[in-house]
Parts: structure tokens; sequence; C-alpha cells
């Protein structure tokens, strides 16, 4: 129907309780049709995995007008693929993950369960954003980012996004933020990443932890720049992993 309101799906990595799923749920409600399918637990760090040693179970949370919500046992990739399968009447206008409590910079994509979603919803040929916010605390002040969600939601869906791109979308932790930049990712890794301790008497359990070495500190076009100084980090994020620029050089190896 022409008349259809725009169709959201939601998902996250921290879980059908955080806060940042309740938030985001809140402030894009006035844009659409809302259907929710979030892991039941945390399942934070799972990229994009998929649970293929047992079956995932779903229900229902609650159904109110232009809102269903529920709750999935398996990991936010899951989620957007069971919730394709099973409780979507017609294809989502829009596939969102968040509000994510921890930036998601940089490398940090690559092991985020939140741009699992993202993913997952990009590989389906639907427009998909990831809004995190560089705050890990439970009690995260999200409300400095709402208008922003809002709006760049409102944006993709009057204007899609290109195929196999996708949206990552960082937010600072603080009241004044200073506008958008659209941003490239920066360029580092994690450093020193197992804290070692003993388990009753065994030494050989880690701990994961680690610090992050930016090798792009002074490129004011990347992420960490933008975040650093207070602006919205916007990065336009392929999944096509091919590297174009070696295939003519590669082919001269053969």
């Amino acid at each position: 129907m022409k008349n259809q309101r725009p169709l959201i799906l939601i998902s996250n990595d921290d879980g059908i309780i955080a806060k940042g799923i309740g938030e985001l749920i809140k402030f894009l409600r006035p844009l659409g049709e809302i259907v929710v399918m979030a892991p039941d637990a945390p399942r934070s760090g799972s990229a994009c995995a998929l649970t293929v040693t047992e079956p995932i179970h779903y229900r229902l949370v609650r159904k109110d007008v232009g809102l269903t919500v529920y709750k999935c046992s398996g990991t936010p990739t899951d989620c957007v693929k069971l919730a394709f399968h099973t409780v979507l009447d017609r294809k989502p206008d829009l596939v969102v993950g968040g509000i994510n409590h921890g930036d998601n910079s940089s490398v940090n994509l690559h092991y985020s369960g939140t741009m699992g979603v993202v993913i997952e919803g990009c590989l389906k040929g639907v427009p998909s954003i990831g809004f995190s916010l560089c705050n890990h605390e439970p009690n995260a002040d999200f409300e400095p980012a709402g208008p922003y969600i809002r709006e760049i939601a409102r944006l993709v869906l009057e204007k899609g996004l290109p195929p196999l791109t996708c949206l990552n979308v960082n937010f600072p932790d603080t009241k004044e933020l200073k506008g958008v930049k659209i941003c490239e990712q920066t360029k580092g890794q994690w450093m020193n990443e197992w804290e070692n301790f003993a388990h009753r008497g065994d030494a050989h359990y880690y701990w994961l932890t680690g610090e992050f070495e930016n090798n792009d500190a002074e490129n004011e076009k990347n992420d960490h720049w933008a975040l650093d100084n207070g602006y919205v980090a916007i990065t336009p994020t392929t999944v096509d992993a091919t590297a174009y620029g070696l295939i003519d050089e590669l082919k001269t190896w053969f």
C-alpha cells in the first residue's frame, strides 16, 4: 500500500533491556512502524557471528500501535535474519543497530555486534545505520544524540544508500555536540589485549582488555578526530571486501 508508514527493524548487541535500544525506539517512533528483534542478553563483540550449533528461540515482549518488540536467544545477526524470516510482513525500509553503549569507530566496527546488525541489513539490500555512543555506562545519557539520530534516519529513509553501503555513526559523550563530520575510518589497532589472572591456581586464564593505538591521530578527516573534538562522526562503510586496486596486479602473478 502506498500510504504505509516506513517499516524500521531495530536490533542491538547490548540486549533487549539495555537503555540504548529503548532510547533508539523512542527517537525513531515518529518516523514509522517499529519492529524490534534483539538479543535476550548482552552479545557485545559478536560481530557478524551466527548460531550454528543449537537452535534459537524468540518470543513476543511487547505489542503497541506501531511498535512490536521481540527478544531472541541468538546473536545480533541471528536476530536480523530471524526477523526477516518470521515476524516481518514486508521488507523493511530501514535497519538500525544500537544505540550501542560504547563507540564503534575505527577498527571496532569489525568486532561490533551492533555493526553486525547493520551489515546483515545491508547485505539484504536494506539501507542500514549503526548508532553508538562513546559511553559504556548502563545509564548513559543519549538525549543529545536524539535529534541527530532522528534526522539521519529520516534522510536515509528519504534518499536511500548505495548498494552494499551502510552508515556507522558514533557520538562523543558530551551534551554540546558541534555538528556532523563525514569521516573516514581511523587507522589503528588494539594493543596489550589480554590481562592474565589466576583462577583456582591455574594461571592460564585471561581477560580481554587492551589499549587503542591510533596510527592516524593528526588526520582531521577520520572518525577519532571528529569524536575527540565534539562532532558526530558518520563513516560510510562498504561491505564489499574486494580489494579492487589489487586485481590487475594479481593477474600479472599468474
